[in-house]
């Protein structure tokens, strides 16, 4: 049965949550579903969606960021979410919405709207909140009172929120991706860097955060390049707006540890496939557990051996020793240790690449989460 559907999300860029989001617009508009979104800001995701035809509003969400946990970030959070209720609410009553999704937990207002209104609400998290453990307590008791339905991305999504949500099914449903442009691009990057062709190319591609691990990737980094001195380093991404002060200390830690002529930081890129193409090894050093991460089904797909820190959902994407490697978020010199063979074997990181792409077309296909996230749709309308 065909439903109206109010869709919410935090942010306007086109990384991983982001990406799923207008995967996820695009196939319900294409199941026959009425689909309206709104976003806290311009940006290329709005753009994106706008381009297929989909209708877009522009709303100040309340967003909830770390930058606001101080009581002056708060109040204004409580008055920005109030206003995006009122609004929220007159946009639902006149296109007649039936149906609510919040994409992760970073959008509360969704919440309340729907429950003001009557409406089911299905909330998908993308999160593993490790830290600040009270705020991991809040959200996960707002999910469990005000989520008719919790979409969560991964295995470890599942285990971590499971002992917050009280007496809720959370459903395990795995992202999945339009592969075609990663498994036929070219690499471009090498000719842009004017890098020898004896250099090996190993990069990371994610927003710049405390957690994402740029400073751990430059860690290894170091300690690679001092054994090995034909390697290079990229580091694609960019920050928050209000955050920029990160990427101004990764820049300073380059220095620090004088990586200026091995490490290129590209900031913001839309080229992705061709740099993933370009790459030789792809790492995702994140300090913290990520919970499903976009980039290593597009690294898998581009055909490279993925290295990941052991915690979260790499840990059910990377098949260790098969297709990459896992290894620690706390020590560098380990993470060398295990990461060499790739480094010393072009035939290693061959094999492990072509297993990588099987893996991720068998398991983590855009089919299979079509399917999915259509059967769980059509829960909302029984």
């Amino acid at each position: 049965m065909p439903q109206k559907i109010l869709m919410l999300h935090s942010s306007s860029d086109m990384y991983g949550a982001s990406k799923i989001f207008l995967i996820t617009v695009l196939l319900l508009r294409d199941a026959g579903h009425e689909v309206y979104v709104v976003l806290s800001e311009e940006g290329s995701l709005a753009e994106a969606i706008r381009k297929e035809g989909v209708e877009v509003r522009i709303i100040r969400l309340g967003i909830l960021r770390r930058k606001y946990f101080n009581p002056s970030g708060l109040l204004d959070r409580l008055k920005v979410t109030r206003k995006a209720h009122r609004a929220l609410v007159r946009l639902a009553k006149q296109k007649q919405i039936t149906h609510l999704y919040s994409n992760t937990t970073a959008v509360l207002v969704g919440a309340w709207v729907a429950r003001k209104l009557g409406i089911f609400h299905t909330w998908h998290i993308h999160e593993i909140i490790a830290k600040p453990k009270w705020l991991a307590w809040i959200l996960g008791k707002l999910v469990g009172k005000y989520a008719d339905q919790v979409i969560v991305v991964s295995q470890a999504v599942k285990e971590f929120w499971s002992g917050i949500i009280p007496d809720k099914e959370l459903t395990v449903v795995y992202n999945g991706i339009d592969y075609s442009s990663y498994i036929n691009a070219k690499p471009s990057l090498r000719k842009e860097l004017s890098l020898p062709e004896d250099h090996l190319l190993i990069g990371m591609i994610g927003r710049i955060s405390y957690w994402k691990g740029q400073g751990y990737f430059l860690d290894i980094a170091k300690k690679m390049a001092q054994a090995y001195p034909n390697l290079s380093f990229v580091i694609a991404g960019d920050v928050f707006p209000g955050s920029e002060h990160l990427g101004t200390e990764m820049q300073q830690k380059i220095k620090a540890l004088a990586l200026e002529k091995q490490v290129y930081a590209l900031g913001f890129r839309t080229d992705v496939p061709e740099i993933l193409a370009s790459l030789d090894i792809f790492v995702l050093p994140s300090i913290l557990p990520d919970p499903l991460p976009t980039v290593i089904l597009e690294a898998m797909a581009s055909g490279k051996p993925v290295v990941a820190t052991a915690h979260g959902g790499a840990r059910e994407m990377v098949a260790d020793h098969e297709t990459g490697y896992l290894i620690p978020w706390d020590d560098a010199a380990e993470a060398v240790e295990i990461i060499l063979p790739l480094i010393q074997q072009e035939e290693r990181r061959l094999e492990m690449g072509n297993k990588g792409r099987e893996r991720v077309l068998e398991q983590f296909s855009l089919e299979a989460f079509r399917k999915n996230m259509l059967r769980c749709f059509s829960r909302a309308a029984v």
